[in-house]
């Protein structure tokens, strides 16, 4: 018995059918879409990290040389990642266009290209550090979604007579109207793709840490008398930035393509390995243990001369001295290994967090428990140290252990194994490019030696004498220290540059060097018009 849904027996569709460019190509990108929308909805039910784009970019980073993460970081700064998804994004839909192109005729080349999509999926999501067998359930749905989608698509479009303009080719008079069914079929993988693709990124952001962040209450009581800068701290009035950077504006540079979501509900850190008692402990042991509140400069090792990675706050923690210990340290041990929650990896030398400086397990910054991309629930903060070697977020362990014994992230792809902060300074106002008002003009800027101290900064025009800066008060040789001077510009063209001393009397060099391995050196130069 026949229906009006389906061709009478003996009735087929010609094989000489071919679908249209547009259409072709839209079948591809659609069921590429329905394939990773699929695929993140899955993954924020089950495994975070195993979302076939995610996963992909995260071995993208992995595997991406040196000197182009340093190009990525030093051109786009904290919108590295964004930049990262959206090429992603871009190479992806013109991969799908092409598999939709080449299947105008045929299925099979369109369906294997989606197949080995998914399979590239499957695979980084596999080679993720933190695999579990939860890791394959979101790109093998994907995978199985995004081929049933093309080859449906695929099915409703030769149907249709290609959606070239001409009747479907049919015999027996086939009555249904399959154009309306291949728009229907468009439009609900278009749907598809957006709804699953939407939600899964608002699971993903709401897994639970915000809530979490929210629900913790007030921060322990630090000992000895709260962090407060001086009202002169900062030359703000002239064009430095406040002493204090809020939370929101805080620099953040690190490998996660999606924020973890750890609760403090179930947060656990253990400490073991070249240790007399290894040590668990959870979120609200942590914060029931005697907390130090003190001001840190953070600075990334990527910033350049003259960069903006570099951010101050009021961190409020657990004093990894005193947890060391607890825990005893064995002798010979010399590298603190952490992982984050992600897998991601620091080595800190043990001495830079036993020598007495405010080195912490923080959980709070600025007054507030830790945001969410910064860190919550707990983080590492050791004041004088680049962060890729003490600033390990998400932390959930730490190992100690020595530098011949263990090579951390960085490490393994050539960077310094022990990292001090190098002293620097930096020209904040008048901008590069800027036109001023001949004269008396007002130059400020920041500079920075966090753990020795910022003693003098010194500032000239046109390679003349250097004219000593008026600096900021000195809240803490581990904060940044604000500098002010006046220079008298007559009209023209004028150059200006820049050089700090650190309080052992050591002046940043002259010579430029890149970041890599271990922090720039150079002065700042700016290049300003006076009229």
């Amino acid at each position: 018995m026949s229906t009006d849904t389906d061709p009478p027996a003996g009735t087929t569709l010609s094989r000489r059918t071919t679908i249209s460019s547009p259409v072709a190509a839209a079948i591809g990108v659609l069921a590429v879409g329905v394939a990773l929308g699929l695929g993140d909805l899955v993954a924020a039910l089950t495994a975070p990290p195993s979302s076939p784009f995610l996963a992909v970019g995260d071995q993208f980073i992995r595997l991406t040389p040196e000197a182009l993460k340093e190009f990525a970081t030093s051109t786009f700064g904290v919108h590295d990642k964004q930049v990262l998804l959206a090429s992603m994004a871009v190479v992806i839909a013109a991969v799908a266009v092409i598999g939709g192109l080449l299947s105008r005729r045929s299925v099979l080349p369109g369906t294997v290209l989606v197949v080995v999509l998914g399979l590239v999926g499957l695979s980084t999501a596999v080679a993720s550090p933190t695999f579990t067998a939860a890791y394959l359930i979101a790109p093998l749905v994907a995978l199985v979604g995004g081929v049933a989608t093309f080859v449906g698509l695929h099915r409703l479009a030769l149907a249709s007579g290609g959606a070239t303009g001409a009747e479907p080719d049919v015999e027996a008079g086939y009555a249904r109207n399959p154009r309306r069914r291949l728009a229907l079929g468009l439009g609900a993988a278009f749907a598809g793709a957006a709804v699953t693709g939407l939600l899964g990124r608002v699971l993903a952001a709401s897994g639970g840490a915000e809530a979490s962040r929210n629900a913790v209450g007030p921060l322990p009581s630090p000992g000895g008398a709260p962090a407060s800068p001086p009202p002169d701290a900062d030359f703000a009035a002239s064009g430095t930035p406040t002493w204090i950077t809020p939370n929101a504006d805080f620099y953040r540079i690190d490998t996660a393509l999606q924020v973890p979501q750890v609760s403090a509900s179930s947060y656990q850190l253990r400490i073991h390995g070249m240790v007399d008692r290894e040590i668990t402990l959870s979120y609200d042991q942590l914060r029931a243990r005697a907390a130090l509140e003190a001001p840190i400069t953070m600075c990334c090792v990527s910033n350049d001369i003259g960069g903006n990675l570099i951010s101050n706050a009021v961190f409020l923690g657990v004093p990894l001295r005193d947890l060391l210990a607890e825990a005893g340290v064995r002798p010979g041990a010399d590298q603190i290994a952490s992982t984050s929650v992600d897998g991601f990896t620091t080595g800190t030398p043990v001495a830079a967090c036993t020598d007495g400086r405010n080195a912490m397990l923080a959980l709070g910054m600025n007054g507030q428990p830790l945001p969410v991309e910064h860190g919550f629930p707990v983080r590492m903060v050791v004041p004088g140290l680049y962060g890729f070697v003490s600033g390990c977020k998400w932390i959930t362990d730490i190992e100690l252990t020595t530098f011949d014994a263990f090579q951390p992230y960085w490490q393994q792809r050539g960077w310094a194994a022990q990292a001090p902060v190098k002293t620097q300074s930096r020209i904040d106002a008048p901008r590069d490019g800027a036109t001023v008002p001949a004269g008396r003009v007002v130059v400020a800027g920041t500079a920075w030696a966090q753990h020795r101290g910022v003693a003098r900064v010194e500032v000239r025009a046109d390679s003349g004498a250097w004219q000593t800066a008026t600096l900021a008060a000195e809240v803490s040789i581990d904060t940044w220290r604000m500098w002010r001077a006046e220079l008298d510009l007559s009209p023209g063209a004028h150059t200006l540059q820049v050089r700090a001393t650190d309080a052992t009397g050591a002046t940043q060099p002259e010579a430029f060097s890149l970041t890599i391995p271990d922090g720039a050196t150079g002065w700042h130069t700016v290049d300003i018009t006076a009229r």
